[in-house]
């Protein structure tokens, strides 16, 4: 776990980057409030925030008596909302620096075309 940043917060962040590299299927099971709390040494409480981060964002489901599990689409859901989240914290400042010094878009794209 990383200092300054909220655990729960590390906690979602873990479990999307699960889904995201295929190592938490659609339709698995997700770890546990208890099994997350007992593998980070955290209060349950926190690992469940972090859980309900997901579930709210639709990306986890919760199945009464069962546990959670992975949403179908889940992995769709989260690659969109990082490309949305690169472009904004990448792009768009890329973008405004360039106007400001007079770069045209084929010139960036030619740069990132030579760097790649």
């Amino acid at each position: 776990m990383e200092e300054g940043r909220a655990l729960f917060v590390q906690i979602a962040e873990q479990l999307e980057a699960s889904v995201l590299d295929g190592s938490l299927a659609e339709g698995e099971r997700a770890p546990s409030t208890n099994e997350l709390a007992s593998f980070h040494r955290i209060n349950p409480a926190t690992a469940a925030k972090g859980i309900n981060l997901l579930v709210d964002r639709g990306i986890l489901l919760k199945r009464r008596g069962l546990g959670m599990f992975v949403a179908p689409g889940a992995r769709e859901i989260l690659t969109a909302q990082r490309r949305q989240q690169f472009a904004a914290h990448y792009l768009d400042p890329i973008i405004t620096e360039a106007r400001a010094v007079g770069l045209s878009v084929d010139t960036i794209i030619e740069m990132l075309r030579s760097r790649a």
